[in-house]
């Protein structure tokens, strides 16, 4: 599913960054291009990491699910609403922005400290009594 996701991501990014490097010129300002550039360069490094979890989930035993979630989840926040503010909608939708950032940040520190899950692992870890 993540591989997936991932290579919709990048086609969709390649799609917004043509869009945004021709389209938008004599249409948007300076900054509106700006922004536009910025939700493309995080659409993509992210869609990336959802690629590598895709591959990893594809060739382990194991299985990253909540990290994908908030990476992508993250994605449509962030990027969505700066695309939005770039083609004109208003500018408190910026406010935001920083749930998709903070999604995305989320997404690696989870990836980063949460637990794998080995595939088909329905028993729970064996512990020592305490005595």
């Amino acid at each position: 599913m993540w591989l997936k996701t991932a290579a919709l991501n990048l086609a969709i990014g390649v799609g917004l960054g043509a869009f945004g490097a021709h389209g938008l010129q004599g249409f948007a300002d300076p900054y509106a291009i700006e922004i536009w550039h910025t939700a493309t360069l995080y659409l993509f490094v992210h869609a990336l990491g959802l690629l590598a979890i895709g591959v990893l989930n594809a060739t382990t035993q194991y299985r990253i699910s909540l990290p994908a979630y908030l990476l992508q989840a993250g994605i449509v926040i962030f990027s969505g609403t700066l695309y939005a503010m770039a083609l004109g909608a208003p500018k408190w939708l910026g406010m935001i922005t920083p749930i998709g950032g903070t999604l995305m940040i989320m997404g690696w520190l989870t990836l980063t400290f949460g637990t794998l899950h080995k595939q088909g692992s329905t028993t729970l870890p064996k512990t020592k009594p305490i005595k």
